[in-house]
């Protein structure tokens, strides 16, 4: 899932999102579907932490 990028795991986190709101899965579909979901926002949160680290850093010395 790392590699994904940023909007690339957003857009997937939106269809996810629409396929459980529609509630037309299995309880296995929809167990997957959370799993990926959980992977998705760990990933989209470590990216934006290392964004705003990396933003405090280039103006640490300006």
């Amino acid at each position: 899932m790392n590699n994904l990028k940023y909007d690339e795991a957003m857009n997937r986190l939106e269809l996810i999102l629409s396929q459980l709101e529609e509630g037309k899965k299995s309880v296995d579909e929809l167990s997957e579907l959370v799993k990926e979901a959980s992977e998705l926002v760990k990933s989209c949160k470590a990216k934006l932490k290392s964004t705003e680290e990396d933003i405090l850093k280039a103006f640490e010395g300006a």
